[in-house]
């Protein structure tokens, strides 16, 4: 196990080299233009917000338009509860009650032949 003293020693000397690698690659790039090349105009600050913010924006428009203007022109419904369909079991059982009533009727049209005759249909 290391010691308190020799724990603090490392973390000392992990920061501390880093800061001085961070420090020593930092020199450079605060130099000044050397004398032979060309002095260009500075940027306006809104030409930056229009690139770095503006087109991410136009981006992200053209991408949405393209996966929701196809369903709205055809009429389907985009929001995220959509149209609910009865055939398919998206929110876990239904209640007992509607359970016995759709069994009910759907026996009651049922004659004693029919049911003899096999297939998929499963009763509870």
């Amino acid at each position: 196990m290391i010691s308190q003293s020799r724990a603090t020693r490392r973390v000392a000397v992990v920061v501390g080299s880093a800061t001085l690698l961070v420090l020593a690659y930092a020199g450079p790039a605060a130099a000044d233009i050397p004398l032979g090349w060309s002095h260009p105009p500075p940027v306006p600050v809104l030409r930056d917000l229009l690139v770095f913010i503006g087109i991410p924006i136009l981006i992200t428009g053209a991408i949405f338009a393209a996966i929701y203007l196809p369903g709205v022109v055809r009429g389907e419904s985009v929001a995220p509860a959509g149209a609910r369909t009865d055939d398919q079991w998206f929110g876990g059982r239904r209640a007992t009650a509607e359970l016995e009533s759709s069994t009910a009727g759907r026996e009651a049209d049922e004659t004693e032949s029919a049911r003899d005759t096999g297939g998929a249909s499963g009763t509870w």
